[in-house]
């Protein structure tokens, strides 16, 4: 349905910001006069996964934390959840990815920009008792390399900005935003490449030589009259191709047949784009081929 970045500074206010939408989220969801669809919300956090402050310390110990972040935000995706990722997520090409991930699942997304002062951060970190405060070099270092949102980029767009005097986010934009905003198609770059039967290199193969060798048998019995051709490949298989008024040699066979096995078999080893399921029949190498030939001997 919906995956809300929170996005700001340690010690910002971020969790604060993010348990006033899930009360606000739960309220309108239970009210009356909601229609929309059965929806939960959820909050995935770095408390949540129980990952402590301390691996911020050290890179080598944050990335597999971001990792894990990254992994319980994908499993918890879906039409039937408004998610809230309540991390820094400070760094840019981190929500780039997350938001990769909220497209693949064609969910809407928004991220929430958590403002305070550096001063106000220090002094709200320094106040914790809870035992998850930072430790004063790593808090430092964190403010330093904060990569802020920005509403100019996709991936942080749209873009509410919070700052700590107000007393509430503003859930009526925010709330616009995840149930009526935009669906974004996933990204060519996400989405899974089809991938071909193991068999699909075989049959694309033996069915374009059978297919030459029936050309060139069917032109000897008809002396080269040209016309449509039913080939008789085998019981089941009979493709129809139409001939030019000529003699075709066995050499321009060849060279079409290579040609068209050159290309597909790219799109067997690799992968295709197309969309929807590539048929690799036999049947449906014999029709492209048939086609491939109409359209590329010369009359």
């Amino acid at each position: 349905m919906a995956f809300i970045t929170i996005s700001g500074y340690p010690s910002s206010g971020k969790t604060r910001r993010a348990e006033q939408l899930r009360a606000h989220f739960e309220t309108r969801l239970q009210d009356p006069s909601y229609e929309g669809p059965k929806l939960k919300v959820v909050v995935v956090s770095d408390d949540s996964l129980n990952i402590s402050r301390s691996v911020y310390n050290d890179g080598r110990a944050e990335k597999p934390a971001r990792g894990a972040l990254f992994t319980a935000v994908q499993r918890q995706m879906g039409q039937d959840t408004i998610l809230i990722v309540d991390s820094m997520n400070y760094i840019k090409g981190f929500r780039y990815q997350m938001y990769c991930a909220a497209r693949e699942h064609k969910l809407r997304v928004c991220t929430v920009f958590v403002v305070a002062t550096h001063e106000q951060c220090k002094e709200w970190n320094a106040s914790r008792e809870d035992g998850r405060a930072y430790a004063p070099e790593t808090l430092e270092n964190l403010l330093m390399r904060y990569e802020e949102p920005s509403s100019m980029v996709r991936w942080d767009s749209p873009l509410f900005t919070v700052p700590w005097t107000d007393p509430d986010v503003p859930i009526d934009d925010i709330w616009r935003a995840v149930t009526e905003g935009n669906v974004k198609p996933p990204n060519a770059g996400t989405q899974a490449v089809p991938k071909a039967p193991t068999d699909a290199l075989r049959s694309l193969e033996h069915t374009t030589t059978t297919m030459v060798a029936a050309i060139m048998a069917e032109q000897s019995a008809s002396g080269g009259l040209g016309g449509p051709v039913t080939l008789p490949l085998s019981a089941t298989l009979k493709p129809r191709v139409n001939l030019p008024p000529r003699n075709i040699t066995l050499s321009e066979l060849q060279r079409l047949k290579r040609q068209f096995v050159t290309v597909h078999k790219k799109a067997i080893t690799l992968g295709t784009t197309e969309k929807g399921a590539v048929d690799w029949s036999e049947q449906s190498i014999a029709d492209k081929f048939a086609m491939y030939i109409e359209g590329n001997l010369k009359p």
